[in-house]
């Protein structure tokens, strides 16, 4: 495998909580998208961040498998916790993405 994002899978979770409450079904396009942007960011190559965020996604999708509803918030942790132990830098990007930027 190449680490690139696979069809979407069927992953059996009710939802996912949203930071103002409300509930989404989980879309790992959109984790991968997230994951492969501070990638990008960290100025890797093509290759690197394709291996990097489809690495990471099938690790939270594991995680996640079975669990009725998981908060946005669990997931951003795991990703940061999973990116910092592979490049601090990546995941620096990954935590100051847009949503937070009023933190800096």
């Amino acid at each position: 495998m190449d680490g690139s994002l696979r069809e979407p899978s069927n992953i059996r979770v009710a939802s996912i909580v949203k930071r103002r409450g409300h509930r989404e079904s989980f879309d790992e396009r959109k984790l991968y998208a997230s994951i492969y942007g501070a990638t990008e960011a960290a100025f890797c190559d093509e290759a690197s961040c394709e291996l990097l965020a489809g690495k990471i996604t099938e690790e939270i999708k594991d995680w996640i498998k079975g669990k009725k509803s998981v908060d946005s918030a669990e997931i951003r942790e795991r990703v940061i916790a999973e990116l910092e132990k592979k490049n601090p830098e990546i995941a620096f990007f990954y935590d100051r993405h847009l949503p937070n930027l009023r933190k800096l």
